[in-house]
C-alpha cells in the first residue's frame, strides 16, 4: 500500500477541483471574469480574463485580487481603503464601477469597467464574481502609464469630471483643494500644470507650477510667485482667461512676439523654462467671479491639445472655481469668527507671585464661534477670581450668551464678597429672566494668599469637568469636590463649596470638555489621558506645559477648547515640601 494522502495534499486537490469546476462555469461569460473567496483570493478565472491581462491561470489562482490587479490611474498601488472595488467587495452587495485600472502582466494599465456580485463557489462557501470589460482605446500596453496622452473617451471624461466634483467639494481647505486638482489632471491630461489665482486684492499670484515626472509631482517653486496685473484688453490667452473671457490653446510661438504686458513676459519665461510645446488655458470661475486660470501643458507627451480638449478643461475649471470659492468663503468666515471670539475673551490680570496662561482653540471643522470661555480678574477684597465655562451651542447666540454670562458673573463677584457657591447661585437665578442662555457649565473660584505664604483655592463646580492639580513631581489629583448641578435647570438646588491649599510650584488646570471628549472614547478615558500627559509635562515651563498638553491630548477637529492654567511659586529656597 502507498502512503496515506496528507491533509495538505487533500486540500490542494480540493482547491484544484473547485477551480476547474468554477472555470468551466465562467467560460460561458463573454467578458473577463474571475471569482474570489471570502478573503479576496482568486479561486477561478476564465480564458477571456487571462487574455486581457496577459497572465496564466497559475499566476492568478490563489493570489489576492486587490494586490495583484487593482491600480490607480497613474499605475500606483491602491491602499485598500481607497479602492472602490475592494469597498464594494466587503459590503457584500452587487455593485459596478464605470472606470478603474488593472495591472497587465507587461507592466502597463488596462482601463476597465466592472461589475461584482455575490457568487456561490460551492461546498457552502460564499464568494464574489467579478466581471470586467476593457474600455475602448484605453489599454496602455505600448506606453508607460505616466506618458499616456491618448484622447479620453466620453466615459473617461465623465468619470474624470465626477471624480473632480467629489474630490474638490469634499474639502474646505484651499491648499488641499489645489493639491487634489493637480493630482486629478497630472499626468492624466498633461505633464505640466500651472495655477494662477486672483487674490482678494485683485492681484495675480502664480500659486503652482507642477511637473509630472512618472508618478511624482515636482513643484517648481522658482517659477511661482506674484504676477503683473491683468491687462484690460490684451488678446493673449492667459490674460483672456484671467478676465474670464475664454479658454484658449497656446504654444511657445504665442508668446514669442513683442509682449503687450508684463504677464506676457512671464508666460514667455514659463514656456522657455518648462519646454511646454502645447498648452490649454481656461478660467477658474465660480458663480460670482473669476478666481484665476488653469494651464495644462505638454512637453514630453506626444499629442498636442486640440480645441476639443477645451470643453473638458473648462468643465474642470468651473468645478475647481466652485470648490475654491466655497473654501475661501469658509476661511473668511472662520477668520471673522475667530477674531470675534478672541475679542470677547478677556486679557489675564497680573497677580504677583503667580504665573497664568490661557488658550482658546476653535474647532477646525466649524466656522462659527462657540460658547467656551475663561476669565480671571481681581476682586474688591484683593482676591483673584478664576472662571471657566461652556454655554450650550456653537453659534453666535452661544457666543453672545457667553459674553452675557461672563459680564454678569464679574458684576456679582465684585459687588458681593461671598463664597463662590453663593455667587453662582445668584447667577443661576438670573440666567432665565435676563439672558438668552439655555444651559451652561461653570467653575468659579477664589484664589487668596494665606498668612503662611501659600495660595488657597475655594471653588464651586456647576456641572463642569473637574479641575486638575499637578505637583512639580508629577502627582495629579482631580478636584472633584464642590460639584453641583449645571446652570439653567431652574431647580434652585444649593451648591457646595470646596477649599484646598495649593502646593508650592504646582499647576492648576481649568479646561472645557473639548479637551477630553471624543466619539468612541469614554469620559474616564479622556480624563485618564489628560492626567497621564499632564503628569509627564509637570517639569515644563507653564507656556510649554500648556502648548504641549493641547498638542498631545486635544482630539483633532471635534470641538472648541478653552483652557486656563496657573502655577504657584516655589517654596522657600525653591524647595517643595
Amino acid at each position: 500500500m502507498g502512503r496515506p494522502e496528507s491533509t495538505e495534499t487533500r486540500h490542494e486537490r480540493f482547491r484544484t477541483a473547485t477551480s476547474s469546476r468554477l472555470t468551466r462555469a465562467l467560460e460561458a461569460i463573454g467578458a473577463g471574469a474571475y471569482a474570489v473567496d471570502e478573503q479576496g483570493r482568486i479561486v477561478a478565472v476564465n480564458p477571456r480574463a487571462l487574455h486581457l491581462l496577459g497572465r496564466s491561470a497559475q499566476e492568478m489562482i490563489g493570489q489576492d485580487a486587490h494586490d495583484l490587479l487593482h491600480r490607480g490611474p497613474q499605475g500606483q498601488r491602491l491602499p485598500a481603503a481607497q479602492c472602490g472595488m475592494r469597498e464594494a467587495f466587503h459590503s457584500g452587495d452587487p455593485a459596478h464601477g464605470p472606470i478603474d485600472y488593472f495591472a497587465h502582466a507587461d507592466g502597463s494599465l488596462l482601463a476597465i469597467s466592472w461589475m461584482i456580485t455575490p457568487y456561490d463557489i460551492g461546498d457552502d462557501a460564499s464568494g464574489t464574481l467579478v466581471v470586467f470589460h476593457p474600455l475602448e482605446s484605453t489599454h496602455l500596453a505600448d506606453t508607460h502609464p505616466e506618458q499616456a496622452s491618448e484622447t479620453l473617451t466620453d466615459l473617461e471624461r465623465l468619470a474624470l469630471l465626477a471624480e473632480t466634483t467629489t474630490q474638490l467639494t469634499s474639502t474646505l481647505d484651499v491648499d488641499e483643494a489645489l493639491r487634489r486638482l493637480l493630482g486629478l489632471v497630472l499626468p492624466r491630461l498633461a505633464d505640466w500644470a500651472v495655477i494662477d489665482l486672483i487674490t482678494e486684492r485683485d492681484e495675480v499670484w502664480r500659486t503652482a507650477v507642477v511637473q509630472a515626472d512618472g508618478g511624482t509631482l515636482i513643484h517648481h517653486t522658482e517659477l511661482q510667485g506674484p504676477m503683473p496685473p491683468v491687462p484690460e484688453s490684451s488678446p493673449m490667452p492667459l490674460s483672456r482667461a484671467l478676465r474670464g473671457v475664454a479658454s484658449t490653446l497656446a504654444g511657445p510661438e504665442t508668446y514669442h512676439v513683442a509682449p503687450d504686458s508684463g504677464i506676457a513676459v512671464e508666460q514667455r519665461h514659463l514656456f522657455d523654462a518648462t519646454g511646454i510645446r502645447s498648452a490649454a488655458i481656461a478660467p477658474i470661475r465660480s458663480t460670482r467671479d473669476v478666481l484665476g486660470a488653469l494651464t495644462l501643458g505638454r512637453a514630453a507627451q506626444p499629442d498636442d491639445f486640440t480645441v476639443a480638449d477645451l470643453t473638458l478643461l473648462e468643465d474642470i475649471g468651473r468645478r475647481a472655481g466652485l470648490a475654491l470659492d466655497n473654501a475661501r468663503l469658509y476661511q473668511r468666515q472662520r477668520a471673522i469668527a475667530e477674531t470675534m471670539q478672541n475679542h470677547l475673551l478677556p486679557q489675564m490680570p497680573r497677580v504677583p507671585g503667580l504665573q497664568m496662561t490661557v488658550r482658546y482653540l476653535p474647532a477646525p471643522d466649524a466656522s462659527q464661534v462657540g460658547g467656551d470661555w475663561y476669565d480671571a480678574f481681581a476682586l474688591s477684597d484683593g482676591a483673584t477670581a478664576l472662571a471657566i465655562g461652556d454655554v450650550v451651542g456653537h453659534d453666535l447666540e452661544a457666543a453672545a450668551g457667553m459674553a452675557q454670562l461672563r459680564n454678569m458673573l464679574r458684576a456679582y463677584a465684585w459687588s458681593q464678597q461671598k463664597p463662590p457657591s453663593r455667587i453662582v447661585d445668584r447667577l443661576d437665578e438670573a440666567i432665565m429672566p435676563i439672558t438668552d442662555v439655555a444651559m451652561a457649565t461653570l467653575i468659579f473660584a477664589r484664589l487668596t494668599l494665606a498668612e503662611d505664604g501659600r495660595w488657597e483655592l475655594s471653588w464651586t463646580n456647576a456641572g463642569h469637568p473637574p479641575p486638575l492639580l499637578i505637583t512639580h513631581d508629577g502627582l495629579t489629583e482631580f478636584l472633584t469636590d464642590g460639584h453641583g448641578i449645571l446652570l439653567g435647570t431652574g431647580t434652585g438646588a444649593k451648591r457646595p463649596d470646596a477649599t484646598i491649599t495649593l502646593p508650592p510650584d504646582s499647576t492648576l488646570l481649568l479646561y472645557t470638555d473639548g479637551l477630553i471628549e471624543a466619539p468612541g472614547r469614554t469620559l474616564d478615558e479622556g480624563l485618564s489621558e489628560l492626567r497621564q500627559h499632564a503628569a509627564a509635562l509637570a517639569h515644563r515651563s507653564l507656556t510649554s506645559f500648556t502648548d504641549q498638553l493641547l498638542r498631545r491630548v486635544r482630539p483633532p477637529g471635534l470641538d472648541d477648547v478653552a483652557l486656563l492654567a496657573l502655577r504657584t511659586p516655589p517654596g522657600p529656597g525653591g524647595s517643595n515640601p
